[in-house]
This record gives C-alpha cells, structure tokens and sequence, in this order.
C-alpha cells in the first residue's frame, strides 16, 4: 500500500470519526432540547388549565350559586372545576390536537375522565408521595412517546357532597352519571391528577433527521476533503518523489547524467531534489576523470 493510500485512510477514518461523534453529539443536544421545549410547553398549558380552574373556583363558581339562590339545582357544567377544566380542553383540543390533557381518575362520575394504566402509574407516585406536589417525565402512550406534567388532585370536604357515599348524592347527579363510578372517595386522599401530555414524536424524529443529515453533509465534506488531499499529494508530492526515483535510478546506471534536476520548490522535496542533483553532478564528474 503506497503511502498516499495510507495517509487518505487515516484521514477519512478519523475525519469519519469526527463526524460520527459530532452527529451523536447533535442529536443528544437535539433531544435535550425537544424535551426542554416538550416541558415548557407542558408547563404552561398545565398553568394555564389550572389558573381558569381556580378562577372558576374562586370567582365565577360562587356568583352562580348566589344567583340561582339556595336550594336550586345548578348543572355540574356551571359548578364543577372539572367540568369547566374537560370544556377548556375540548376547545383547545380542536386547535392543538395532538397534546392530551386528561383529569385522570380510577373512579370518575365521567367516562371521559377513566384512567388509563399509563394515568394509574402517575396517579401512584402521588398517592405512595403524599407530599409531592407535581411529577413530570418521559411515558410511551399507543407506542409513541410523550413527556407528561401532573399535579394531584386531593379529595376535600366540599368534594365528598357529591363524590362521597352515592346514598346521599344529589338524586340528578345519579341520574345523569349513575351510581356506580365516581363515588366513595375519602377526604385527603388522591382521588385523581391532572396530566398534560405533550407529544415528542415529531421533535425526536427531527433529531434523527437532523443528525443524519450532518452526517451525510460531514461524509461529503470529508470527500471533498479527500480529493483535494489526494490532488496535493499527487501534484506535490507523488509527482516529484517518483521522477527523484527515476532519476536516482539513471544516475545509477550512468543515464543522462548531463540532464540537471530542476524542481522549482524550496521544501523537503526541494532540498532531496537537489541532493540527488549533487549527486548526479558527482557521479557524472567522477566518470569523467575515469575516462580521461
């Protein structure tokens, strides 16, 4: 193997390498970042979600009750954070279609609401931490992967009226939920959680492609680079290494020694060449004093 082939080998594979190890490199700090922008996203429709339920709670839910008066029924729909929370979401949902947002509960009065076993997993990190106010992470939902952001939901007095023992339930609440889900619950315990869903599919997939692509860009620029390595090798190098050996070869069988060795360059190459000369100028001066 000449020495021109083992030089452009060790250049391609360690320029090879370089760019494997960028393109890792890329597409871990590709995903960091989807999931960075995965969490924000989650954040702040979580916030969001939540800051329209506490208004609700806080403001608007307490001026229905006074003005439909005490004794009068009042739809869920106009008194029920959850209620307000799932109309929120559904119109949302229809601009933004591929977050999920879900009021997770193992026992809801709306179907809707039914955890899943992926909600099961969140919904028992609060209930085994009952301190701990929100959890967020990566989860494989139908095979595609979300990053989700969760806060517990505790059950308080004012829940058990309706949630509490289905015996003493509103009649209307039975009858438009039944009387089987959605009941039961105990004060203080995590009856439920609010999850955001925020889908990673897309930002992973543009990861991919985004280290592949520099790949394929590294991989052609590393064959540019090689062409050009291998056009100076062979113009500046190759070239006048092998007319200095077929030089040498005729001075040593006492060829066209009257023939200078003319290399323009001032280089190692420069330097041989005209070593090589000195030593045809020798050879030819001491084959002249033996003719003579």
């Amino acid at each position: 193997m000449s020495i021109r082939v083992r030089f452009m080998v060790l250049i391609g594979v360690l320029s090879l390498l370089a760019i494997l190890g960028i393109s890792v490199a890329s597409y871990k700090f590709s995903v960091n970042n989807a999931m960075t922008e995965a969490r924000d996203k989650g954040k702040l429709v979580f916030n969001f979600l939540e800051s329209a339920r506490l208004h609700f709670k806080k403001v608007q839910r307490p001026r229905i009750l006074e003005l439909a008066g005490p004794g009068q029924r009042v739809p869920v729909e106009l008194k029920s954070g959850f209620a307000l929370t799932r109309g929120v979401w559904e119109e949302f949902e229809k601009k933004v279609p591929n977050y999920a947002f879900k009021q997770a509960t193992p026992s809801p009065l709306n179907p809707a609401n039914k955890a899943d076993s992926d909600d099961m997993k969140i919904i028992n990190i609060f209930r085994s931490n009952p301190d701990l106010q929100s959890t967020e992470g990566l989860i494989t939902r139908k095979g595609e992967p979300y990053y989700y952001f969760a806060h517990p939901i505790h059950v308080g007095q004012s829940c058990l009226r309706c949630h509490g023992d289905p015996a003493r339930a509103p009649g209307w609440l039975k009858k438009q939920y039944g009387s089987k889900e959605g009941y039961n619950w105990k004060a203080g315990q995590v009856a439920s959680a609010y999850v955001v869903y925020v889908p990673l599919k897309k930002p992973l997939q543009q990861a991919r492609k985004s280290a592949v692509n520099l790949v394929l860009i590294g991989m052609a620029c590393i064959l540019v680079f090689m062409l050009v390595i291998w056009f100076f090798f062979s113009r500046y190098i190759i070239k006048p290494v092998t007319m200095l050996e077929k030089r040498a070869t005729e001075i040593s069988l006492g060829k066209n020694l009257g023939e200078p060795i003319r290399t323009p360059s001032q280089d190692e190459i420069g330097s041989l060449a005209r070593s090589v000369d000195r030593l045809r100028i020798s050879v030819e001066k001491l084959l002249q004093r033996l003719r003579s």
